[in-house]
């Protein structure tokens, strides 16, 4: 355990918190993650998902709860408090779920979201840990960083990010995930550096091989919208 507090409980649950936030949503991968025995993973858990730390999804795989963003929120995110009209309405103008990603080390994190209620959609709840190495908002986010030893590693090249700071907007087609094509637009700070990624993302069959034509536009706006607060 690399940080521990001398409150057994305490480092442990975080092992837990830590290894399902990096994608262990099994009992048998949080185990093997953790290091912990089976028991304990399991009691630790339930514990958290009464706390509403984590939670479950249809198939029973534990996920990060909304608690966490809750907390997070709490201390007043400005950023996350404005983005929920602002997605809801770029959702609503493109017909697409719309999401709000922070970097957080060498991934990015979704920290706002306006998910469509039914039909053929792309959903990334609140909470997800996606990589930094592949989709349109992970080339925003890196785009005004060159010189990051990531983009060496990125399913996109330095030429994608040159392209990307010259438009102002990137878009992606099957990179991070078959079938799903999305457009994000940086929104930044009032030091006027990046600090969030808004995008939008949905079925390749409709958002097509040229994502951008269809809804730069519109992501552009919003991002401009949540920029500079």
């Amino acid at each position: 355990m690399e940080h521990t507090s001398g409150v057994g409980v305490l480092d442990k649950s975080v092992l837990v918190l830590d290894a399902v936030a990096d994608g262990a949503g099994s009992l048998a991968a949080l185990t093997a993650r953790t290091g912990l025995s089976r028991a304990t993973v399991h009691r630790l858990a339930v514990a958290l998902e009464v706390h509403r730390l984590l939670g479950r999804d249809g198939d029973g795989r534990w996920q990060v709860g909304p608690r966490l963003r809750e907390l997070a929120d709490a201390p007043g995110d400005t950023l996350v408090v404005r983005a929920a009209p602002v997605l809801g309405r770029l959702r609503d103008a493109t017909g697409e779920s719309a999401q709000l990603y922070r970097r957080r080390g060498d991934q990015r994190i979704c920290v706002a979201a306006a998910e469509l209620g039914s039909g053929l959609r792309d959903t990334v709840p609140v909470g997800s840990v996606l990589p930094l190495t592949a989709g349109s908002a992970a080339q925003v986010l890196l785009a005004w960083e060159p010189e990051d030893p990531l983009v060496q590693a990125a399913a996109f090249t330095p030429r994608t990010l040159a392209e990307v700071r010259r438009r102002g907007w990137a878009a992606s087609v099957a990179e991070r995930e078959q079938g799903v094509a999305s457009v994000a637009a940086p929104v930044r700070g009032r030091d006027g550096r990046v600090a969030a990624a808004v995008s939008v993302s949905g079925p390749l069959e409709r958002l097509t091989r040229s994502p951008g034509r269809l809804h730069a536009g519109a992501v552009c706006a919003a991002a401009a919208a949540l920029s500079g607060g």
